[in-house]
């Protein structure tokens, strides 16, 4: 009689494992992260992300468009400006190419698709820290702050419908929801970047905006051993009036994802980074393992640890696979 227990009557046809499938993966759970450069007269391919480019401003329309049109939830827009200062201001200004290229696509697109705005500096200083520093080198957390909130009221002017400051300054969130308030953006959400370690597999995203970083940013960003104080810094963003928080990275902090999912009752996201597309991109491209496959099965993977939404630069094309 043995075994009595057969579980895989359950997997018998395809039709019999999507019947029962426990975890969904669709197009509306993905948001692109995009790269607009200032500058350029051709997009400029980043080659630690094989298929992933700084864009013109005519080509991260027409890209964001076809991003769009295959169905992805959103889009998380950077900017590279072509000169960069110690407190950032090309992020503030209303001609600075991150909010420019907000204004594009929020032309392009209208409401069609959720419009989000990297909240942080370091694309846009000399340093490459994501605050200004204070006189001993260090990142000044209260004046990082000063700047964040009139970042995002201009990111939120110029078309974001999210703000998502990534910077890991502690009370980055509760700063943010005063400005957009007291100017009338009491309608734009905020996706907080509430649990961000210093991880190594940022590499390739730093080739992808032209970081300026020497040194770490292990004095604001989390330790990669800490679970518990992703907790609390997630309980923080949240008191402060948090609409989604995030976990970044991904794949090596599942089991953030998951604890971050237990105790969120707002909208979970996580960022399958850089150095995480680019490990598959490479083995694929080596015969190694099969790309579809395992894309599909790290963005299900992210899905099943309680995400409810996945940045990834897969997201067009793995919109496409699941259409």
């Amino acid at each position: 009689m043995f075994p009595e227990h057969r579980p895989r009557r359950l997997r018998t046809t395809p039709a019999m494992r999507r019947l029962v499938g426990e975890t969904t993966l669709r197009p509306r759970q993905l948001i692109l992260p995009m790269f607009v450069a200032e500058g350029l007269d051709q997009p400029r391919p980043i080659s630690s992300m094989p298929g992933v480019v700084q864009h013109t401003r005519d080509t991260l329309r027409k890209a964001a468009v076809d991003a769009v049109n295959a169905g992805v939830g959103g889009l998380m827009l950077f900017g590279i400006p072509e000169t960069r200062d110690a407190e950032g201001s090309g992020a503030v200004d209303e001609r600075g190419i991150l909010n420019v290229a907000l204004r594009d696509l929020r032309a392009e697109l209208g409401d069609a698709t959720v419009l989000m705005a990297d909240t942080c500096l370091d694309e846009f200083t000399d340093h490459g820290h994501c605050g200004v520093l204070d006189a001993d080198g260090g990142v000044d957390n209260d004046a990082t702050l000063r700047i964040y909130a009139e970042m995002a009221v201009a990111q939120a002017e110029a078309g974001a419908h999210v703000l998502g400051p990534s910077g890991m300054m502690d009370g980055q969130i509760g700063v943010i929801r005063r400005a957009l308030d007291e100017v009338g953006h009491s309608d734009k959400a905020i996706l907080a970047y509430a649990a961000k370690y210093a991880s190594a597999f940022y590499g390739p995203f730093r080739e992808a905006v032209d970081s300026q970083l020497k040194g770490d940013r292990k004095t604001y960003q989390q330790d990669p051993g800490n679970a518990r104080e992703a907790l609390r810094e997630i309980e923080l963003d949240l008191a402060e009036g948090a609409d989604m928080i995030m976990v970044k990275p991904a794949l090596s902090y599942l089991d953030v994802v998951k604890a971050a999912a237990d105790i969120s009752p707002v909208p979970v996201a996580a960022y399958n980074i850089s150095g995480e597309y680019a490990m598959v991109e490479a083995a694929a491209a080596n015969g190694w393992l099969e790309r579809e496959r395992t894309v599909l099965e790290v963005l299900t993977s992210i899905r099943r640890a309680g995400a409810d939404m996945i940045l990834t630069y897969w997201a067009a094309e793995a919109a496409a696979w699941l259409d």
